[in-house]
């Protein structure tokens, strides 16, 4: 995946880079539907960013470190304990079958670590798998499948038509581990009553 540069170009508003998207209630596509995405990247060419609150229920951790040949399925005593029970989230619609580890900026990999904002990262190569899994991982991170995309001007225009919420990104909601948490954490830090969600505009 060639992600979107995050250089902004002349006359764009501010960049959504390194925070936080929230789906509004009129939000139409499933997919999407009471969303929190973290943007990874927002420029004249496009954006991206990983849903932070959506499960892949249809695989665990250690189902995924053995289907990318990491770690064999039923070798768990070599895996670090903490990382047993974590949960793959669904990051977005596009490119599925990719694993993407958003984290704290204490991990850091020269040439395919990119540093977004506030201390978060993004790392998408096997190596960062395999660290978690021995336990010399960042001490924060989310590990999503797949990740959600627009085209150039696509989230600006539903941002304008009253689709999407933004503010900055908090840590505390990014990794917190509790992903039914998220939305409305994520809500209350904008601030914006739920039931007055339809008539507000998309920036807090």
């Amino acid at each position: 995946m060639k992600m979107p540069k995050s250089k902004r170009s002349p006359g764009q508003g501010t960049t959504l880079e390194g925070q936080l998207l929230v789906a509004m209630p009129i939000m139409t596509d499933k997919r999407f539907a009471r969303s929190v995405i973290y943007m990874c990247a927002h420029s004249k060419d496009g954006a991206m960013g990983l849903i932070i609150n959506h499960r892949a229920d249809h695989i665990t951790f250690p189902d995924l470190l053995d289907r990318l040949g990491i770690i064999p399925k039923g070798a768990d005593d070599t895996i670090a304990s903490d990382f047993l029970d974590r949960e793959v989230h669904c990051g977005g619609p596009v490119e599925t079958g990719r694993g993407f580890v958003l984290h704290t900026a204490d991990y850091h990999a020269t040439d395919s670590t990119l540093e977004i904002a506030g201390g978060v990262s993004l790392t998408a190569t096997i190596d960062i798998l395999k660290a978690i899994a021995i336990g010399r991982g960042p001490q924060r991170s989310i590990l999503a499948l797949g990740y959600a995309g627009w085209s150039p001007g696509q989230l600006e225009s539903e941002i304008q038509a009253n689709g999407w919420l933004n503010c900055p990104a908090d840590p505390d909601i990014v990794f917190e581990t509790d992903l039914d948490l998220k939305y409305e954490k994520a809500l209350a830090k904008i601030g914006v009553n739920p039931s007055f969600l339809v008539s507000e505009a998309g920036h807090c």
